[in-house]
């Protein structure tokens, strides 16, 4: 198990190093995963390694089902709900577009369409673990993790900026946030660097992106599924990530423990995302066709825009 070990060490280095400078623990996580490469690629550490970046994965996605907040979203009103969801389909489409014209599969673009609607690196790692394994596809998912991740950074510093220059007032702006930004807390942080008031409702929107998570894994299911019996197989975790998500929003558990497994669910897909990083060798990132990351930023432009012309339009 030393490979989950060295999972789990890369992961605390990273929680240290986003909490005393304030940058995105995902990107730390990869980019120390992805130095120590050479150790993890020896033998004693494969299996370590492979259960961190597969177990507990699948574990960290099903218990992202607790943080859904459905009464924060249906407090919204059905107009940005409605928004929201043609945003996130409108995205997914796109996605899947621009990853043939990139010359591409169907299934890297709903990796990247699905990474850019909902919520980045989460998003990745749980649609990821649900398309069809095959050689490049950890590669694939590292690319869309890093490039999200880096433009949802970006995104936190510019789009407050770029929406009080074009003149939204306060709740379009926080709409604006929330609909676009990628990574949960860069929308927190947008947000607040405005208001306390904005940073909450922009966090409402996003939870409603977040919210879609489990359609999108259930239509990516059914799209990839097997050619063979034609049968739609819905992976164990996306079963517990739903009913968990039910469960609550129920208030039958102790908010406590609610609060501790939120917590076990973001340790799980930090070990997860480092575990990605020591299993991918850097030098093959480095060839990968740099149009891949145009795409994504192509993706997020795509989002931008269409948030704006929604807002623009419906008034919200």
């Amino acid at each position: 198990m030393r490979g989950l070990l060295l999972a789990g060490m890369v992961a605390a280095a990273a929680t240290f190093l986003s909490e005393s400078y304030g940058a995105p623990v995902m990107l730390f996580a990869l980019l120390i995963g992805m130095s120590l490469h050479a150790v993890a690629d020896q033998p004693a550490c494969a299996s370590g390694v492979r259960i961190a970046s597969q177990t507990l994965l699948r574990w960290g996605v099903a218990l992202m089902g607790l943080r859904l907040g459905l009464e924060d979203v249906a407090g919204l009103g059905w107009q940005p709900v409605a928004a929201i969801v043609v945003l996130v389909g409108a995205t997914l489409g796109a996605g899947v577009f621009l990853s043939y014209a990139f010359g591409r599969q169907k299934a890297f673009g709903l990796l990247a369409g699905g990474s850019v609607a909902i919520c980045g690196a989460s998003a990745a790692l749980a649609i990821a673990s649900v398309l069809p394994r095959r050689e490049g596809r950890e590669a694939d998912t590292l690319l869309v993790i890093t490039a999200v991740t880096i433009l949802s950074t970006i995104a936190m510093v510019g789009y407050p900026v770029l929406f009080q220059a074009l003149g939204f007032g306060p709740t379009e702006t926080a709409f604006l946030i929330g609909a676009t930004i990628h990574d949960v807390a860069q929308v927190a942080g947008a947000g607040h660097s405005i208001s306390e008031e904005v940073g909450v409702m922009a966090t409402f929107v996003k939870m409603l992106r977040v919210a879609l998570l489990p359609v999108v894994l259930l239509l990516v299911v059914a799209v990839m599924r097997d050619g063979g019996d034609g049968r739609t197989r819905l992976p164990w975790f996306v079963v517990l990530f739903a009913a968990l998500a039910i469960l609550g929003n129920t208030g039958l558990l102790p908010a406590p423990l609610v609060a501790q497994l939120i917590v076990l669910s973001q340790a799980c897909l930090v070990i997860a995302i480092a575990a990605l990083g020591l299993r991918t060798n850097l030098g093959r990132i480095l060839q990968v066709d740099m149009r891949y990351t145009a795409m994504l930023v192509l993706l997020t432009l795509f989002l931008l825009g269409a948030a704006v012309g929604l807002v623009t339009v419906m008034g919200l």
